[in-house]
């Protein structure tokens, strides 16, 4: 049977490994991510899946002892994804009993299988020897024990991203200090201190898209010496944000009503990152550049 366009990746291993943490980097690149799923309610998932008229979707499903007695199906349920020509990799993850006991110590969590029968270090030492055969079946075992959140996300970018593909949601903001600043905004630049189009009788009921108010806002001297230190820093800083592992970057750019300058500047740094061909996918939003009929202008690049 011809493979489908279906890509599954089983989340597996021991509790306090890094479970949580793989699962979120699998949704912010995309994946459709189920945790906790009956491994014997896999196949009928996937046929949910094939349904779809999406193609070339890319499940992440962790699966492990939480299950109870259903984790005794996942053998099962994997060997009719094989029959179904369905492609799926096992990723377990590790660390050692003395770092998991710290986890969970720190944490104040409760393992699984715990109870007031078994000590915390019995219920890791009793998952590890369930999750055995799992192990020996997986496709990629990371050891978690000596790893930052970052180089676990690191680790499984080496094995699950095609980086060519992978891109950072750039939003780049114009808004008014009057209305507020946006609450999403991860860097705020003020350039209240350019020259503003507002005091100009043929230039006020215009807005920073407007050739004239672009030309007044653009062709002083005060903003010219900002925007060679402005498109500086930001041309270093995205692709640091990108080496970073950030999803999303808000860049908030406000004047004092959101009509003019900010406007202006904005489309200007927009088509500095177009120019450069950025591993971004770029959006641009003018918030309140007709803040009276509250009409929001969204562009993609």
């Amino acid at each position: 049977m011809r493979k489908r366009k279906v890509r599954f990746v089983i989340i597996t291993g021991l509790s306090g490994a890094g479970k949580s943490q793989a699962v979120r980097y699998f949704e912010d690149i995309g994946f459709f991510c189920v945790d906790n799923l009956p491994p014997i309610l896999i196949p009928e998932f996937s046929e949910l899946i094939f349904k779809s008229k999406q193609k070339g979707t890319e499940i992440a499903l962790v699966i492990d002892i939480r299950g109870g007695g259903f984790f005794n199906e996942l053998f099962n349920s994997l060997s009719t994804l094989s029959q179904s020509g369905i492609e799926y990799r096992i990723l377990f993850l590790e660390a050692s009993e003395e770092v998991l006991l710290k986890r969970f110590i720190e944490t104040r969590r409760r393992h699984p299988l715990s109870s007031s029968n078994i000590s915390l270090e019995e219920a890791i030492g009793l998952e590890r020897r369930r999750l055995t055969e799992i192990r020996e079946r997986a496709d990629l075992i990371i050891d978690t024990s000596s790893l930052t959140p970052r180089q676990l996300r690191d680790a499984l970018k080496e094995h699950f991203v095609d980086l060519s593909k992978e891109k950072m949601t750039l939003t780049i903001l114009s808004f008014g200090y009057k209305y507020g600043i946006p609450k999403d905004a991860d860097l705020v630049f003020d350039v209240r201190f350019l020259p503003n189009p507002h005091y100009i009788d043929d230039l006020r009921s215009l807005n920073g898209e407007d050739k004239k108010v672009v030309d007044y806002v653009m062709d002083n001297e005060l903003t010219q010496r900002f925007m060679d230190r402005f498109l500086n820093l930001i041309e270093f800083l995205i692709p640091q944000y990108i080496e970073e592992g950030k999803s999303y970057l808000t860049i908030a750019i406000g004047c004092t009503g959101g009509t003019h300058r900010s406007v202006t500047i904005v489309n200007s740094l927009a088509r500095f990152i177009k120019e450069r061909a950025q591993k971004v996918n770029l959006m641009v939003k003018h918030r309140d550049i007709n803040r009276v009929e509250y009409k929001i202008i969204n562009r993609s690049y």
